[in-house]
């Protein structure tokens, strides 16, 4: 058994989102920290359809994803956090001025 956070989730969401940054051509999503998941429901008997509280809502996680995403969890996340690093973002939302 594997426990994936919800920003996890939310940045290897399986669909394509508007509220991704393309940075040097990387499409990288960035401020998720925080993000939390409001709802989930079955997409017949081969995923799950994941509402996160930024309001993503159109990615469908079948269990074969999930599996891949908890084989490969500490290796995906560490790539992320080298990636934000290298374009100067965040994990944190940014901060309102």
């Amino acid at each position: 058994m594997y426990t994936l956070s919800a920003e996890y989730l939310r940045i290897y969401s399986p669909a394509v989102d508007s509220k991704i940054r393309s940075v040097g051509g990387e499409k990288v999503i960035y401020g998720r920290r925080n993000v939390g998941i409001m709802s989930a429901e079955p997409v017949g008997n081969y995923g799950v359809r994941l509402l996160f509280d930024d309001l993503h809502k159109t990615g469908i996680f079948t269990w074969d994803y999930f599996y891949h995403l908890g084989c490969n969890k500490f290796t995906l996340m560490r790539n992320y956090i080298r990636t934000l690093k290298k374009h100067g973002l965040s994990r944190d939302p940014p901060r309102r001025k």
